[in-house]
């Protein structure tokens, strides 16, 4: 997800890009012919959209995205669902409308969604305090402890930082969800409570336990029983662990070293499902987003004539009311100022920002391999959502915003690819900048002050637990130990600095390490942060503060 996460959607610029990488060829599919209505027969789409073919074959080659499936919803029917491109490099299987896609964190509106369900069922309010019903639920300040409140789990105010305690679930480690709620007693605040707006994933775990304790069900078979069954998404996957041979699933892309585009392997994340994990195809988010614009009615009327609802009128305002505002950035080229909205801010697991005079309700997911985009605008009764099975939140925002021009402006036709291919390259060009100016301070004469032996051990973290330095055939070997995927080698940097590169190559997160030594040359404290700013944020190494473990008390931490 880089060179921002498009997994957390860090804010309302909607500048989130990707580095490119290799370009492939894919052949324009050709639209589906018009529908008739009885009367007469109507075009699918809007007259702006005809050339979306062609459209679309420019956005895979010019963001190197393998495939990417599209719906568009328009007052309550499918107005359109396709798939572009292929499932994996290499092979020739397309995607199509019930191709499955990890949407990472629009899985957010789904854990709000069941929040509120049993709000509207009584076994929760959304006001209660955490601990009412987790009653050993801690955060690092006796104050925002006691006065968290159920919603509060959801607006991302809660004082922590961009991406805090990401490193406990991401990448997967072996800690429980209880553990990584437990380990949030120790993760630090930045800010002060409500005060300001810093998006993370953390507080979700919180949420996912809340609704397994009000609910009495696992949350997964909670969101089947009572979100996908009721909507119709029968082919959506709690997370990749339910996925077998022969489904029709994409494999997700990644730009190895930021430039070649590989495969990933699939990613559960078991340790805070209400973050992100789900699988769907856009057939089933299609139906998702007309029962959102419907305020949580089925198309499906009850006993009593009214129509069925998966949530109440009330739980659908609360989730689309603002909760937090959020800053709006300048936009980082020209050609993306009409963008930039004249309000953001966050409800309950959605964005909700303006673009053309209207009101857009909107989230994004990243996750190794794939991104997402859902955006709705309520007073048109339009939704559209792109899922891509590689890394370039470029890709769908170009897609989104045809779309919406398609039905919003429709007298203006804006080349969103060429915009955002110029973004991008703006953005590599700053990354390379940062990179080159820590270059540029390096001293290339300096050497390690102590002999490489003596900075291996084991160093411990208050909320994260043990990281562990290892010599081994002449070189140091970093560990984190309870992140299988987090293993890489140290080179000297200079002075008492080295860099780690990790192993696992699709990462894209190689960091600083820098160890603080005493007045008698012992090792007294280790920091650590990303070296490239495209690296994703939930690889939070700075709020890391790493202290040497004595010989006699180095049992693991965690459960």
């Amino acid at each position: 997800m880089r060179p921002l996460s498009f997994r957390l959607a860090a804010g309302c610029a909607l500048l989130m890009l990707a580095t490119a990488v290799p370009a492939q060829s894919t052949a324009p599919q050709r639209l589906p012919p018009p529908v008739s209505t009885g009367d007469l027969v109507q075009p699918l789409l809007p007259v702006q959209l005809q050339d979306f073919d062609a459209y679309m074959a420019d956005t895979l080659k010019a963001f190197e995205v393998p495939g990417i499936a599209v719906a568009i919803v328009k007052n309550g029917k499918v107005v359109m669902e396709r798939g572009f491109g292929v499932k994996e490099l290499g092979k020739p299987d397309q995607v199509d409308a019930r191709t499955l896609f990890a949407i990472a964190s629009n899985t957010k509106a789904f854990t709000a969604a069941a929040l509120q369900q049993l709000a509207d069922a009584g076994k929760l309010d959304m006001d209660d305090r955490v601990i009412d019903h987790l009653p050993w639920f801690r955060m690092s300040d006796p104050y925002v402890t006691h006065e968290m409140r159920i919603r509060d789990l959801l607006a991302h105010r809660s004082g922590l930082s961009l991406g805090a305690g990401d490193l406990l679930y991401w990448p997967p480690t072996s800690y429980t969800t209880k553990e990584v709620v437990e380990r949030l007693a120790k993760v630090p605040l930045k800010h002060g409570f409500r005060s300001h707006y810093a998006y993370d994933n953390i507080l979700f775990a919180v949420a996912t336990l809340v609704i397994e304790e009000a609910s009495g069900q696992s949350y997964a078979d909670y969101v089947r029983q009572h979100l996908f069954q009721p909507v119709g998404m029968d082919e959506s996957l709690i997370d990749m662990t339910y996925l077998k041979p022969g489904m029709d699933v994409a494999t997700g892309h990644a730009p190895y070293e930021f430039k070649d585009i590989k495969p990933v392997p699939p990613m559960a994340w078991l340790n805070d499902p209400g973050a992100g994990g789900i699988y769907a195809s856009v057939h089933d988010l299609a139906k998702w987003m007309n029962v959102q614009l419907a305020g949580g009615a089925l198309p499906t009327v009850g006993a009593d004539g009214k129509p069925q609802r998966v949530f109440s009128e009330k739980s659908h305002h609360e989730m689309w009311s603002m909760l937090t505002p959020i800053p709006i950035r300048k936009a980082a080229i020209p050609e993306l100022a009409p963008l930039t909205p004249d309000y953001c801010g966050y409800g309950e697991g959605w964005f909700l920002g303006q673009y053309q005079g209207r009101k857009l309700v909107w989230h994004t997911g990243g996750w190794p391999g794939f991104v997402s985009r859902v955006t709705m605008v309520p007073s048109l009764n339009l939704g559209v959502v792109v899922l891509t099975n590689q890394q370039s939140g470029a890709a769908f925002n170009a897609v989104t915003y045809r779309v919406l021009d398609a039905y919003l402006n429709p007298e203006h036709k804006t080349d969103w690819v060429a915009v955002y291919q110029k973004a991008v390259k703006h953005a590599e060009a700053k990354a390379d900048d940062s990179v080159a100016a820590h270059e540029k301070a390096r001293d290339k004469r300096s050497k390690p002050s102590l002999p490489l032996a003596d900075y291996a051990g084991t160093y411990r973290d208050p909320w994260y637990g043990d990281v562990i330095i290892s010599q081994e055939h002449g070189k140091l070997r970093l560990r984190f130990g309870k992140t299988e995927q987090l293993v890489g080698t140290m080179t000297p940097w200079q002075h008492d600095s080295f860099t780690v590169r990790w192993d696992d190559r699709s990462l894209d997160a190689d960091a600083f390490v820098d160890f603080a030594l005493d007045m008698d040359g012992h090792i007294r404290e280790v920091r650590m942060q990303p070296i490239s700013p495209l690296t994703d944020f939930s690889f939070d190494f700075q709020d890391l503060r790493l202290v040497p473990v004595k010989a006699a008390d180095t049992a693991p931490t965690g459960k």
